[in-house]
């Protein structure tokens, strides 16, 4: 019988890249299903006075706030499509509503 034996150094590469496969289909998998996460941090198209607003005011694509996010704030103004960039009456720029900044004013009940 002339069998061909595989070394540790190829079983554990073969195992790797395997796993590795695995975790990028996995990843590709959990974001088709969840959608991608919303990025609204696009500012080429504004002044440099309008970029040195938002970070005066410390705008964030994430709210760092608890309870305190753009789409409950009285200057957001959300977008016509689902799952998009809204504006901001302050803030030039895309905001997204998951977003906050230092002007938060929580809508009115």
């Amino acid at each position: 019988m002339d069998e061909k034996l595989i070394s540790r150094r190829d079983l554990l590469q073969k195992s790797a890249a395997v796993a590795g496969a695995f975790a990028v289909l996995g990843g590709a998998m959990a974001c088709s299903k969840q959608g991608a996460a919303l990025v609204c941090t696009d500012t080429s198209g504004l002044a440099p006075a309008d970029v040195t607003v938002r970070t005066t005011l410390g705008y964030s694509d994430v709210s760092v706030e608890a309870g305190k996010m753009c789409s409950s704030c009285q200057q957001f103004v959300p977008a016509a499509a689902d799952n998009a960039c809204g504006t901001c009456k302050i803030l030039k720029g895309p905001i997204n509503p998951k977003g906050y900044c230092k002007s938060y004013v929580a809508k009115p009940a």
